[in-house]
């Protein structure tokens, strides 16, 4: 059975020619041995491990205004959650790892957002099944009873609260997705910068403390009494798409940053920083295709990146309706 080839129009598959090279698949049924480019910088997942085995993403150039630079550092300073908007692609949750990088503070701990989303489960998770099942199990003589700690495990917030003297970065990503009291049961905790775990502050009075698991395995924390109290609040960054207004007890405490769409000659320094300053030769025209087609909330800067990546890459853009896939509209009907 024969294939037709909608460029050629006839029963047979078009032979690759010299600009076909950037073409792995080519739908004509064939099996081949391919060799795979190398990633765009932005989508490689080789990462290297830390020396605590948590994966550590590659440093991504992150290009911000004074401006916006000094409302960070203005949350930095007063340890308040920074909350950033901005329309898709601006950066808002890329800004999390680009502070971590900067300053030195490990691993990003990411708390995505969802309507079924909690505090609880943020705070922390207990495993109270496995707890009895073990409890359950028959024990040596002289075995003692397993540790409570090794089912309780600390979530994103959890772990950014544990007592330490450097602290981390915390992303709370798409709060405004979340159940509308979300915001309001974040406040105590902001406020305090401490939670408590039920399930170990009803243990005995002379009961030690409790090593709970943390997002390094190597490293437990110990918990006296239930109660869990940072030493240095958290850096946290809360990014929102505008999908619904907070209330103004949250608004009060937090610092706001509104991040705006990058103007050419910014797009002209992100896309240098990530490929390199060969990759806006010969690249006018689809800057020009970009900022004509971009309104509020309909393309992205990401998006941008890609078709000068495979531009520079030899693809024939042009080819078939291939840009269009690429700088697509994000708003309304695809």
């Amino acid at each position: 059975m024969t294939t037709s080839d909608h460029r050629t129009g006839t029963g047979y598959p078009q032979e690759p020619s010299a600009g076909d090279d950037w073409r792995l698949f080519r739908g004509d049924g064939e099996c081949r041995d391919v060799v795979f480019p190398d990633a765009p910088p932005w989508r490689r997942f080789d990462r290297p491990e830390s020396r605590t085995g948590a994966k550590v993403p590659y440093p991504r150039p992150y290009l911000i205004g004074p401006d916006e630079a000094d409302v960070v550092n203005a949350a930095l300073l007063l340890r308040r959650p920074l909350l950033v908007t901005g329309q898709p692609g601006t950066g808002k949750s890329s800004l999390a790892h680009a502070i971590a990088h900067e300053l030195g503070l490990g691993p990003v701990l990411q708390w995505p957002v969802n309507s079924r989303s909690t505090l609880q489960d943020a705070l922390y998770q207990y495993d109270a099944v496995g707890r009895l099942r073990e409890a359950t199990l028959p024990h040596d003589s002289a075995g003692a009873e397993p540790d409570i700690g090794r089912y309780i495990q600390f979530g994103p917030l959890g772990n950014a609260l544990v007592d330490r003297k450097r602290p981390r970065v915390l992303l709370i990503d798409e709060l405004d997705k979340g159940d509308v009291d979300l915001p309001n049961d974040l406040l105590t905790v902001f406020e305090e910068g401490e939670f408590v775990i039920p399930e170990l502050a009803r243990l005995p009075r002379n009961h030690g403390p409790v090593q709970v698991q943390t997002d390094d395995p190597d490293k437990p924390a110990p918990v006296e009494r239930g109660h869990v109290r940072c030493a240095e609040f958290p850096v946290v960054v809360i990014t929102s798409n505008g999908e619904r207004d907070f209330p103004p007890a949250f608004l009060r405490r937090c610092i706001r940053l509104d991040l705006p769409e990058p103007d050419e000659q910014r797009l002209r320094e992100i896309i240098a920083a990530h490929l390199g300053d060969t990759a806006l030769e010969q690249m006018d025209d689809l800057f020009e295709t970009f900022l004509q087609r971009r309104t509020a909330g309909e393309l992205a800067t990401d998006q941008l990146l890609n078709a000068v990546f495979l531009r520079k890459g030899g693809v024939n853009l042009d080819a078939g309706s291939l840009l269009k896939a690429v700088l697509h509209r994000l708003g309304g009907a695809v």
